[in-house]
């Protein structure tokens, strides 16, 4: 997703995030337990979010079973928030009211598996 799709996306599951996980799930914030207050700058974390909310919308939403949203907490909920929450996960390092960027690991520029070069 680019552009406006993904900013029109992005806006949903923010509004998600912030009116229906957070307030219902989102426990006190500790350094065993971090979160950032800026987590859309955290693409682990962002990618994390969407799933959980496409899930809740599949599980929760129209035409959804009675079961949906017991199903959603026991297969997405706490192994998400888990991961996020984790002291070494994407938010290590953040604080309450304070976003701490991270290096990404780095990587050798060549591809490996490229097709050798044609000879002419």
């Amino acid at each position: 997703m680019e552009g406006p799709a993904y900013a029109s996306a992005l806006r949903g599951l923010t509004l998600w995030v912030h009116h229906v996980l957070l307030p219902v799930y989102g426990r006190e914030v500790t350094s065993a337990a971090p979160w950032c207050p800026t987590w859309w700058e955290h693409p682990e974390a962002v990618a994390q979010l969407h799933g959980l909310w496409l899930a809740w919308g599949d599980l929760t939403g129209p035409g959804s079973t009675m079961t949906g949203p017991a199903s959603w907490h026991r297969d997405y909920l706490s192994s998400v928030m888990d991961t996020l929450r984790d002291p070494q996960g994407p938010f290590a390092g953040c604080k309450p009211g304070m976003h701490r960027p991270k290096d990404t690991p780095k990587v050798a520029v060549i591809d490996p598996f490229a097709p050798p070069p044609a000879h002419s």
